[in-house]
């Protein structure tokens, strides 16, 4: 996730060490795939296909579980809940290996093993198998190998306040916590909540989606074998690239916004055009710039502001009430034909010409889940299936904003930016991510690249703030002082 444009070398030096420092606190593996359950079961097929048996992949996925259990436990000893499907299996298996290691295990199923690899593995495992019930004795480490992906309803009656008992208890999920939904469609009971999650072979959409996320605790990826797609991904460390030599303020990128009535959502926008790298910024329609590097134009020159040739993007939505000033500044900013950015309630405004042009203009839109719902009522699914049906439908970039960021283009591609930062859960932070979307996008190539990293940006600018943080503070130069 490429931060491009940063030429401060002070504010590098801070923001990397501060950048470095998150990354080692992270709870989601970066750059790692994401599968939903359909295909990673497809991916499984291919393996074997390719010569690679289930038995030997969960043979793989139980010595990464045993693995993670042993470092967890720390000599002490492990409870290990068993379902009847191959995520029991897997829990059967890493119950053996920690046995050879001389870890004191206790097994207690759900119900008897119902397919062939996990009755092979519950016979190799040799140990007694105790009833998972409610006198079932807690231990220091619980591992989670109930039922993984493969959950495909609530959990519920007694076998809920038996979870319940665990809570407390130092947990390892095996793929995803039981109660989850491992595809993130259905917000289930309360799930039994983990301290680490070992997803097996790639992430999944419950990883980094609301409201499961924050159950997983820590997410660990094993590597079983499996070759995973990644058109769906989890978001990179984002890489502050300073210009180049031959740098210069229009090539760095022009970036023309657009006030609304509200100029103080505009002023946001631009002040973070410019601090993210732009190196251009000319605000329409306000009296007056929150930089003296940045150009205050009157509302008359926007029209011949557009026809210029340097300008890389447009940005248009911040501090808009819906009627005729916004239609006729959005029609104008797709007339010009420049790559846009469209905030608020331009986004609705802009989306029957956005379809029509089938992607002819390059465009990023950034909703949050009101504005969402708004533009694209009635799309179902996870927020990943519906950022991905909805930048379809607009032929255009999209960020959908919130705590678990979904970042979506027309092709299919995604990036999930959990975990975000939470303070940034307040007034004025969207319009200084459009800001950093015009920035990125105004150098030229491919808006979704633009938008990921302008995503990257501002997560990295939130983690490196912190506790009080206002939108202010995002396009401040505080941190090259730290």
């Amino acid at each position: 996730m490429p931060v491009r444009g940063i030429g401060d070398q002070d504010a590098y030096n801070v923001l990397h060490r501060r950048q470095t420092r998150y990354d080692k606190e992270m709870v989601i593996p970066r750059d790692a795939p994401i599968l939903t359950t359909a295909a990673m079961r497809a991916a499984e097929a291919a393996c074997v296909e390719a010569g690679t048996s289930l038995s030997e992949l969960m043979d793989r996925a139980g010595a990464a579980v045993a693995d993670t259990a042993w470092r967890m436990a720390a000599g002490g000893p492990v409870l290990i809940l068993c379902g009847p499907g191959n995520n029991g299996g897997d829990g059967y298996v890493a119950a053996r290996l920690l046995a050879e290691r001389g870890a004191v295990v206790r097994v207690a199923a759900l119900a008897e093993p119902a397919t062939d690899l996990a009755r092979a593995a519950r016979a190799l495992w040799g140990g007694p198998v105790e009833a998972l019930t409610g006198d079932t004795g807690p231990a220091p480490l619980i591992v989670d190998a109930l039922f993984g992906v493969g959950l495909t309803r609530p959990i519920g009656g007694d076998l809920a306040a038996i979870l319940r008992s665990f809570a407390g208890r130092r947990v390892l999920a095996v793929d995803v916590p039981s109660g989850v939904d491992g595809d993130g469609v259905h917000d289930w009971t309360p799930p039994l909540s983990a301290d680490v999650t070992l997803a097996l072979g790639a992430l999944k959409p419950a990883h980094v989606l609301l409201p499961a996320a924050p159950h997983c605790g820590r997410v660990l990826l094993a590597a079983i074998g499996i070759a995973a797609e990644r058109a769906m991904r989890s978001a990179a460390l984002p890489l502050i690239v300073a210009p180049g030599a031959t740098a210069h303020k229009f090539n760095r990128g022009m970036v023309l916004v657009r006030s609304g009535p509200m100029s103080g959502a505009a002023r946001l926008t631009a002040a973070a055009a410019l601090r993210s790298g732009a190196g251009y910024v000319v605000l329409s329609g306000a009296d007056d710039a929150p930089f003296d590097a940045i150009i205050a134009e009157e509302a008359a020159r926007y029209g011949k502001r557009l026809g210029d040739a340097r300008v890389g993007a447009v940005i248009v939505g911040q501090g808009y009430p819906v009627g005729e000033g916004l239609d006729r500044d959005v029609a104008a900013a797709l007339d010009g034909g420049k790559p846009l950015v469209l905030d608020a309630a331009a986004i609705a405004a802009a989306l029957p010409r956005l379809r029509a042009s089938r992607g002819a203009v390059p465009a990023i839109l950034t909703p949050h889940e009101g504005e969402f719902t708004r533009a694209f009522p009635g799309l179902a699914g996870s927020k990943i299936d519906r950022a991905k049906a909805a930048a379809a439908d607009a032929g255009a970039v999209l960020i959908y904003k919130g705590a678990d960021t979904v970042i979506a283009a027309p092709d299919g591609r995604v990036v999930a930016a959990w975990p975000g930062s939470p303070w940034l859960a307040t007034a004025g932070t969207g319009d200084v991510l459009a800001g950093a979307c015009g920035a990125m996008l105004a150098r030229g190539g491919d808006a979704f690249d633009a938008a990921v990293s302008a995503v990257g940006w501002h997560i990295a600018r939130a983690q490196a703030i912190g506790p009080g943080l206002v939108a202010d503070d995002l396009a401040a130069d505080d941190l090259a002082k730290d």
